[in-house]
């Protein structure tokens, strides 16, 4: 009676062991769209360390060129102050700040404290809007302090994984992304491997104070630019590896076509004086990542099977650095690549800020950010 049980799960465990021994050498294959790019200029970058806390994930620039500011894995926002060579605090996304603060694994504690992502000034009102994973989208004054929630949900469903955004100068409007409505961002290997299309691009409306759904069945939505002159919006899907172009006017209003295709995970995109865009990409594609890609359910099944996958694929991640900074044109042509070939400092790399003649990069998991003279 218990022996058809054994035999499952000894298999079980011999397809797990025999997937935690190939997974670090797939993952450090390429697949074959690597080839076309090779350029390794991260390893001239800098770094400006950030204390008792990592992942600068985005950065952003106040009306009067301070900054920057970033938010970062105990849920504090933080303000460089170029002048005292220093991160001073100026903000937080969630009321509850005991046991935040300090090194601990701010995976297990973000959901409480916050975890602030894309970051965007008004530059008319000086107030900072901020993508909270877990709060939503939430708005703080130039003052600083607890930032206020000003959506949780959109159609009535709330936020799961709020991620990226930008601000139309000209009207207010907040455009902002929705990860996942079925996973946080402490859970989005599962996400990843799962297939999941609930994500969802969507516009606020301060002066209404209402959310209007642009896109949905995305797979994970991340960073969001909108263009120089406001005829459209980019938009990162992480997990096709590519970027949409959502048109917010013309003739073409409210229909969507792909800007770009990458050789990696697109993070967030930062638009440029010139109109250009730089795109952070977190990884590399990797062999193992197109089957998962191309067959979800081999990733359900990867997720029921007894190992600890996000450990599994965090370990498998430390054997080459390789994230990097695309710069595309106005029409998604590829400019300049910057990367940082086998370097741990570059592993995860979420964003390019150009700003002054200077890049600031950004990571997810990183005790510091980038800067790299141009």
């Amino acid at each position: 009676m218990t022996s058809k049980p054994y035999f499952t799960a000894t298999i079980a465990v011999l397809i797990s062991a025999l997937i935690a021994v190939n997974l670090i050498a797939l993952f450090s294959q390429p697949s074959n769209t690597e080839k076309s790019f090779s350029d390794n200029k991260l390893r001239h970058a800098g770094v400006v360390p950030i204390v008792s806390a990592v992942g600068p994930e985005s950065f952003a620039f106040d009306p009067l060129g301070g900054g920057p500011y970033t938010g970062v894995s105990d849920g504090r926002i933080i303000k460089w102050e170029q002048n005292e060579r220093r991160w001073i605090d100026f903000a937080v996304t969630s009321p509850e700040r005991d046991g935040c603060e300090g090194w601990h694994d701010h995976n297990e504690t973000e959901h409480i404290c916050g975890r602030p992502l894309g970051l965007r000034f008004n530059e008319t009102t000086g107030d900072l809007y901020i993508a909270d994973a877990y709060m939503g989208l939430l708005v703080v004054g130039p003052n600083g302090g607890l930032a206020t929630r000003v959506a949780t949900q959109a159609q009535g469903i709330p936020l799961g994984f709020t991620n990226g955004l930008d601000i139309d100068q000209r009207s207010g409007a907040v455009y902002f992304s929705d990860s996942s409505s079925r996973y946080q961002r402490r859970n989005y290997i599962s996400m990843i491997l799962s297939g999941d299309q609930t994500g969802r691009l969507m516009k606020y409306d301060p002066e209404g104070k209402q959310v209007t759904v642009l896109l949905d069945n995305l797979s994970f939505p991340n960073g969001v630019a909108l263009s120089k002159d406001g005829n459209f919006i980019l938009l990162a899907e992480t997990t096709k590896c590519r970027i949409l172009k959502y048109w917010l006017e013309t003739t073409k209003a409210g229909t969507f076509e792909v800007f770009a295709e990458l050789p990696g995970f697109p993070d967030n995109i930062k638009r440029n004086t010139k109109g250009e865009y730089w795109v952070g990409l977190h990884s590399r594609r990797k062999k193992i990542t197109e089957w998962f890609l191309s067959y979800p359910w081999m990733g359900n099944a990867l997720l029921k099977l007894p190992i600890n996958t996000k450990k599994l694929l965090s370990l498998s991640a430390k054997w080459k650095g390789d994230g990097l900074g695309m710069r595309l044109s106005e029409r998604g042509e590829v400019l300049e690549v910057l990367e940082g070939k086998s370097d741990h400092r570059w592993l995860a790399t979420s964003e390019v800020e150009e700003r002054n003649g200077k890049l600031w990069i950004g990571s997810v998991n990183m005790p510091f950010a980038g800067l790299y003279k141009m």
